[in-house]
């Protein structure tokens, strides 16, 4: 099966596909147990520009935190959201992608103190209510209309192909199991992400979450997520920034077994899609063993025509 209709015809294409037959048919093919390929999310799935989906989930929080004591305009990142100056947060994410958590430190603290206390029930209908009404902002469209159709059509390539897909992002975990399945087709068993603590209230009989980040599913750590998750390497990744590199090196290998494929989403396309942009991505773009997905090039379409019901 070759459906991938939003694709060009492209050499990245053709290496895609040459790539799933040459592990699914003939003497040579992986078995459909080891045939894995994980994703990540933000840039590489759905849109991450002008703004991360989920920041502007926590945005919103923020504000509603401010609404209740203005004193908390006086730092960040609250500073950001009561200003509307939101250069400090997209500058903490980009300083984190460069090597430099400073900032992502400050950020990540008054993120945890959003969830602290509730149960994984009142979160999950939190977020529900957040994708029900909100709207990408440049787009216009409800979040359903930010994912990229040709990296859907290329989850669906690799399934028709055998292949089990994983998420595997530096988001919170239980904020993307909100939307996977209904967006992507993947359950929410099969979503590996960043975590907020959590515990359990006997009292309650419920999990509920704690003022702490339990880890940052980023860089190093996402081959540990993944081996961790599925006990195997994966044969295909896909990512779109230097947080990615290590998961995509994983699925390449040492060149001592079976070697894989790695796909990175390079946004250098003006006018279609997300702001064009290298920076945090460099390291990515120039590692050997990869290959680029032009956003520009190898895509026909990049949304959806219309969002689905």
């Amino acid at each position: 099966m070759t459906d991938l209709p939003s694709w060009r015809d492209t050499a990245t294409r053709k290496t895609i596909v040459d790539f799933v037959e040459s592990v699914t048919t003939g003497a040579a093919a992986v078995p459909v147990v080891e045939r894995i390929a994980v994703f990540d999310n933000d840039g590489t799935l759905w849109s991450e520009k002008p703004v991360i989906i989920q920041l502007d989930y926590i945005i919103g929080q923020w504000a509603a935190e401010l609404k209740a004591d203005p004193s908390l305009a006086e730092k960040q990142p609250y500073k950001a959201v009561a200003t509307g100056d939101l250069g400090w947060i997209g500058g903490a994410v980009e300083k984190h992608y460069g090597g430099d958590d400073s900032d992502l430190k400050v950020l990540l603290g008054a993120l945890v103190g959003l969830t602290d206390g509730l149960t994984v029930d009142e979160y999950a209908a939190s977020v529900a209510e957040f994708f029900r009404t909100a709207k990408h902002p440049t787009l216009g469209t409800l979040f359903s209309g930010a994912v990229y159709e040709p990296m859907r059509e290329l989850l669906r390539y690799l399934e028709a192909n055998g292949f089990t897909c994983y998420i595997a992002s530096a988001g919170e975990r239980d904020f993307m199991r909100s939307v996977t399945e209904e967006y992507y087709g993947i359950p929410p068993e099969r979503v590996i992400g960043s975590a907020y603590g959590l515990t359990y209230d006997a009292d309650a009989r419920a999990v509920k979450y704690s003022a702490n980040l339990d880890f940052l599913d980023d860089g190093a750590i996402k081959p540990v997520r993944i081996w961790s998750r599925t006990g195997r390497r994966p044969l295909l990744a896909a990512g779109n920034a230097n947080g990615d590199l290590p998961m995509l090196q994983f699925a390449v290998g040492d060149g001592t077994g079976r070697r894989g494929l790695a796909l990175l989403v390079h946004h250098d396309d003006d006018g279609r899609g997300d702001t064009p942009y290298d920076k945090g991505a460099e390291l990515a773009l120039a590692a050997d063993d990869i290959t680029v997905i032009s956003v520009a090039d190898d895509w026909s379409q990049i949304f959806p025509s219309t969002d689905p019901e």
